[in-house]
């Protein structure tokens, strides 16, 4: 039982302790052998914490003999990307530059999904930083991707994405500032939800760009993200029983989203709208031309915070980090201030466009990622092909980052091609309900 229970959704796992068929400590203790005995393991994570994920499988098996669970996740075992704050282990982001940070407490959002009893088997590894979309880090360690021995697995939350997709982990947290939970979730055959900006708190998570940092799970389905959701924020999941696609009206954005598509994630993209279809969705075609200046703008924005908040740490030993990683923060110096500030008042009015636009819609539909997962012994030896692939892989993520709504990714019939679905503002629940019938159509 205990090799079935590592690739089996987060949700099922919390239903078998409920009703007893599952041992949470003889649960966790399937994790950590499997940690243990994986040759990937050492790549996917930084560090495990076996001590404290044993005391909390023991405390909620004694809650579910009492009656007394604290949710329906209460006793499954979760990893956490390597840049949220756990009490007296080290968090240091895949950096070099924060070797031997560890904190005094841990961070907000750990605290609740503790208190509902989530188990925290460790740390994953991650981008450096959390400054790609790629997930290769010759710092620290470059996860593998589930589809492709040579290939990366995407990022920045590759580590989290890689201990589900390898049966390491029941479900994990990452963070998604430009893609970083929905990219790795899509090149693992993964569900991944980016949260609205400032629905879960970002206290306690190492920065990259404040201003559109999220946090958000990565799965293996739609009931294992809300799950985690309402674990994440301590309040009660969302209800997708009866969710349908049946009138549901569905835009295909072909402003940029649609541009030079390879063939495979096209190819999955198209089979997924005809499914949707076919389930009862309404798919409509939109074009929204200011998306294209919101992307003009992304450079500016992203890069420039990124460099105000790191500025004085990269620069006490730049050597020490990944060349790649270090060029994209420097080209954030030139940014000026009335630049920057021009940059988000024109964000926010292109945000005010985009709203109006969409507004008729249940969801915005377009490939997670226009690639496949890159080569990872490319990517190291060609400057050339790690930007153009590391754009080309965060493009459509980004635009619901710049866009400022929720976002989720579904895996499609191609491998490590996901179908995105883009919801307003704080509309998670409602996302979840859609995503909850596209996943059943899309299977």
């Amino acid at each position: 039982m205990g090799k079935d229970w590592l690739v089996q959704p987060a949700a099922e796992l919390g239903r078998g302790i409920g009703d007893g068929s599952i041992h949470a400590v003889e649960l966790v203790e399937a994790f950590l052998d499997a940690i243990d005995r994986a040759p990937e393991a050492a790549r996917i994570y930084a560090r495990t914490t076996p001590s404290r994920a044993r005391a909390e499988a023991m405390a909620a098996h004694g809650r579910a003999r009492a009656g007394l669970r604290r949710g329906p996740l209460d006793g499954v075992p979760v990893s956490w990307k390597d840049l949220f704050d756990t009490a007296g282990v080290a968090t240091e982001a895949g950096s070099a530059l924060l070797r031997g940070r560890t904190p005094t407490r841990d961070a907000p959002v750990l605290e609740k999904a503790t208190r509902a009893g989530l188990v925290c088997l460790g740390k994953t590894h991650m981008s450096e930083l959390a400054f790609s979309g790629l997930g290769l880090n010759p710092v620290t360690a470059t996860p593998p991707c589930i589809n492709d021995p040579a290939a990366v697995p995407g990022g920045s939350s590759s580590g989290a994405a890689a201990s589900v997709a390898f049966g390491l982990a029941a479900a994990a947290v990452g963070s998604d500032t430009g893609g970083s939970v929905r990219i790795p979730s899509a090149w693992n055959d993964l569900v991944g939800l980016k949260t609205t900006h400032g629905r879960l708190p970002l206290a306690g998570v190492v920065p990259l760009c404040e201003r559109f940092d999220t946090v958000g799970p990565l799965c293996r389905t739609v009931e294992d993200c809300a799950l985690m959701l309402a674990a994440l924020e301590g309040r009660q999941p969302p209800d997708l029983a009866g969710a349908s696609l049946s009138g549901a009206r569905i835009a295909v954005l072909e402003t940029v989203a649609l541009d030079d598509v390879r063939a495979a994630p096209a190819r999955g993209f198209d089979d997924a709208l005809a499914r949707l279809g076919r389930a009862g969705a309404r798919i409509e075609r939109i074009a929204v031309p200011e998306v294209a200046e919101a992307m003009s703008l992304a450079g500016l924005l992203f890069t420039a915070e990124a460099w105000g908040i790191w500025r004085d740490t990269i620069e006490t030993a730049p050597e020490r980090m990944f060349p790649r990683i270090l060029e994209r923060f420097r080209s954030g110096a030139g940014a000026s201030a009335a630049d920057y500030v021009a940059g988000w008042r024109r964000l926010e009015a292109i945000r005010g466009i985009w709203r109006a636009a969409v507004a008729g819609f249940d969801a915005v539909a377009l490939p997670t990622s226009p690639i496949l997962p890159p080569d990872r012994e490319r990517l190291m030896t060609d400057s050339d092909y790690y930007v153009s692939e590391n754009l080309l892989a965060l493009r459509n993520t980004r635009i619901g980052n710049l866009m400022d709504g929720c976002g989720l990714s579904l895996p499609t019939a191609e491998p490590s091609c996901g179908l995105m679905l883009l919801g307003a503002p704080l509309a998670e629940e409602r996302l979840l309900r859609l995503g909850k019938a596209a996943e059943a159509a899309l299977r």
